[in-house]
């Protein structure tokens, strides 16, 4: 799919777009092409600019996670929703396919977690640890599957691998995401994590944005079942 079939906001200031499981958001030591650079791109060729391209990531999901991005098209724009991030006044909402059911329908989470960089793997703990920051997300149940839950989930704070490690504490692991326990594989590669809904103030209008991200690849699969 092309990026410009992607895009889910555009103006001035900022552009949102669906990143496909699988995608970079920044450069790695996979020497991929990263999709700030394809972003980069769309908007040189778009409205022929002549040089560099100013282009600041927001914030960022895993490499096999889908899902809404946000990207800044100024540097007064990026300067603001660092502030947005960091007041976590951006509103984040995911759909998560989890192995199994939950116990509950509906939750609060709160967990310590711990980032080993060496292994870039989160370690989670019931109770509050040296080294260990607090995390928190709510989740309610929107469809049960044979074998599979479907979640809303709201994160209340962004933590590494946070979502991933959260809920396969809680007992049920993010289908395919054998890292934090899933029994096998999706056939993509992806794990069935999508960051589905964005909303948030705009950093120079202030209109109230709500940006939603539709799922594709394996998590529509499924969904579709």
């Amino acid at each position: 799919m092309e990026l410009a079939d992607r895009i889910l906001y555009e103006d001035n200031h900022l552009i949102i777009i669906n990143k496909l499981a699988g995608e970079i958001v920044q450069g790695d030591k996979t020497g991929d092409i990263p999709l700030v650079d394809s972003v980069k791109s769309y908007l040189k060729e778009k409205y022929n600019k002549p040089g560099n391209v100013f282009c600041g990531l927001v914030h960022r999901i895993d490499r096999p996670v889908s899902g809404a991005v946000i990207f800044a098209k100024t540097s007064k724009a990026l300067s603001r929703m660092n502030d947005i991030v960091k007041e976590r006044k951006i509103v984040k909402t995911y759909l998560a396919l989890v192995e199994g059911f939950p116990e509950k329908e509906e939750q609060l989470l709160v967990h310590f977690l711990y980032r080993n960089e060496k292994n870039n793997k989160t370690y989670v703990s019931p109770t509050e640890k040296p080294g260990y920051v607090r995390a928190e997300l709510g989740y309610h149940v929107i469809r049960k599957l044979t074998h599979y839950t479907l979640l809303e989930v709201d994160l209340h704070t962004g933590r590494h691998h946070q979502i991933r490690a959260q809920l396969s504490a809680n007992g049920t692991a993010i289908k395919g995401d054998l890292k934090y326990g899933a029994r096998r594989s999706n056939p993509d590669g992806s794990i069935s994590l999508h960051s589905y809904r964005l909303a948030f103030d705009h950093p120079v209008s202030h209109q109230h944005l709500c940006i939603s991200a539709p799922p594709s690849g394996e998590m529509l699969k499924m969904l579709n079942l």
